[in-house]
């Protein structure tokens, strides 16, 4: 990674931290630390049949690129289908969700801004891998996403697993 005084950054495919949240992967690209916290950049590699739990984002934005794969969105009441070279948009205060619609590995590229939600991310995946339990992770899940403005819907997800035969991200 290259950055300098005048702003220059430049990212190298394979560079950046990354983190695994029970099959979504996080790689962190481009921080807010980077942008005067105007937007932050993560891929998101995705297993097969898995799904984002839904959640709804009062802070900030995220548009979502597919680079690999299919994947299955719902934005409020609505539920489309996208494939490589697809943009899907999701608004602040709409609830939402994603899911990996096909059969092989996907990988999204998530742009998010304002910034500082990418920390969320990274909080989580620490989170995931110090909880005792499922009850204590669910817990302080809870907790890390109040500090964000984040609210999980889970009345989707059943529905979303039952429908697409789908597996919320960490279950077995």
């Amino acid at each position: 990674m290259i950055t300098d005084p005048n702003g220059l950054l430049v990212i190298n495919p394979g560079e950046g931290e990354n983190t695994d949240l029970g099959g979504l992967g996080v790689d962190f690209k481009v921080s807010g630390d980077a942008t005067r916290e105007s937007l932050a950049i993560v891929e998101h590699p995705m297993e097969p049949g898995r799904l984002v739990p839904p959640h709804v984002h009062e802070s900030e934005d995220e548009l979502s690129y597919v680079l690999e794969g299919t994947f299955g969105v719902r934005v409020g009441d609505r539920v489309a289908t996208a494939g490589v070279g697809t943009y899907v948009f999701k608004p602040r205060g709409v609830p939402h969700t994603f899911w990996n619609a096909g059969s092989e590995p996907g990988r999204l590229l998530e742009v998010i801004w304002p910034a500082g939600f990418e920390r969320f991310f990274e909080s989580l995946g620490k989170l995931a891998q110090t909880a005792g339990s499922p009850e204590e992770f669910e817990a302080r899940r809870a907790e890390l996403a109040a500090g964000y403005n984040l609210e999980f819907v889970p009345d989707w997800a059943d529905e979303l697993k039952e429908q697409y035969g789908l597996k919320l991200l960490g279950e077995p």
